[in-house]
């Protein structure tokens, strides 16, 4: 049986299949593997089940030549040096259908509630605040017939989009490779970044972490929203320049922003944007649903035991390795 280690303790709807077909070596821990762990962990492993947390890179490969599958528990595969991983032919999978509808469901309930301040009023109950009923009580921002800049348009971001036309949202749609079909059912306007910035009253960011979106949102960038504009990140924290941020939700520059994802992460509890209260913090938690995680846990396993059987995965990042 080949063995296989999985670098955290995932649902046992994934981790069942693996100990079907597999030796199973589990990071138990609840804190992700230091580099030493890790490669402890992966010595002598012919697959590994890896979180975004676990580097993988040509060091990491180099040590473990039998290694053949990267198989990662998540959409995104920035932890994952791909070209160092193809150049090895080693497969690097990932789970990008599991958790497309809950994300855009969690992205827009970031929306949503730092739109009408929720967390602000409970926390204002909580403190024993309450007197009575005020006009000008946590005012917010209405959702309905506002523009929504939806940044990066594939998966997630068009699910996002088909919920703000539920509000009756102009959809205001920015990518480098553009679908016009997909902007055509949605009801949504292709517009460059500058124009979108300008012109959205909610902008959410669902692009991928490349060389070319780290810090996509930028002091610049911010300088171009709207004053009562409000930023929503729920794709990767260095996509946005964190110190740049914090400036302009201090300096009023923006009204608000709502965060799944953060640089650093995870974020400590005495940064800055903790304190602020026109900031709304999460712990990268927009997948975490039952059935969104047990249906990426099922993926990642599936895509793993694939590439070690000689099968086609579900889903592979570089399917050139394949063919060799």
């Amino acid at each position: 049986m080949p063995t296989i280690a999985v670098t955290r303790v995932i649902p046992e709807a994934g981790l069942a299949l693996l100990r079907d077909a597999a030796e199973v070596r589990l990071w138990e821990d609840d804190l992700p593997p230091d580099a030493a762990a890790l490669a402890d962990l992966l010595r002598g492993c012919d697959g590994a089940l890896t979180l975004l947390t676990d580097a993988i890179d040509g060091d990491v490969l180099d040590r473990e030549p039998q290694l053949r599958v990267v198989s990662n528990f998540a959409v995104g595969y920035d932890n994952v040096d791909v070209p160092a991983a193809t150049a090895r032919g080693v497969a690097v999978c990932n789970t990008p259908d599991a958790l497309t509808e809950t994300t855009a469901d969690f992205a827009f309930a970031l929306l949503m509630a730092a739109a009408r301040r929720v967390v602000e009023g409970a926390d204002y109950v909580r403190a024993g605040k309450w007197q009575t009923w005020g006009p000008l009580l946590l005012r917010g921002h209405d959702l309905h017939h506002a523009t929504l800049g939806v940044v990066g348009f594939g998966r997630i971001g068009r699910e996002v989009a088909k919920r703000g036309r539920g509000f009756d949202m102009r959809v205001l749609a920015y990518d480098t490779h553009q679908d016009e079909a997909a902007a055509r059912e949605l009801g949504a306007e292709y517009r460059s970044l500058d124009d979108l910035l300008g012109a959205a009253d909610f902008v959410t960011l669902h692009v991928a972490l490349t060389d070319e979106t780290r810090h996509l949102i930028g002091g610049r960038e911010l300088g171009l929203m709207k004053p009562t504009a409000i930023l929503v990140n729920a794709a990767r924290g260095p996509v946005t320049d964190t110190d740049a941020l914090v400036a302009a939700l201090r300096d009023g520059t923006i009204a608000g922003a709502a965060l799944d994802v953060t640089d650093p992460e995870p974020l400590p509890a005495d940064h800055p944007l903790v304190s602020l209260p026109n900031a709304l913090v999460v712990p990268h938690i927009a997948s975490a649903t039952y059935a969104t995680r047990d249906k990426m846990a099922e993926t990642a396993a599936r895509n793993l035991l694939a590439v070690l059987r000689g099968e086609r995965p579900p889903f592979i990042v570089n399917p050139e390795v394949l063919n060799d």
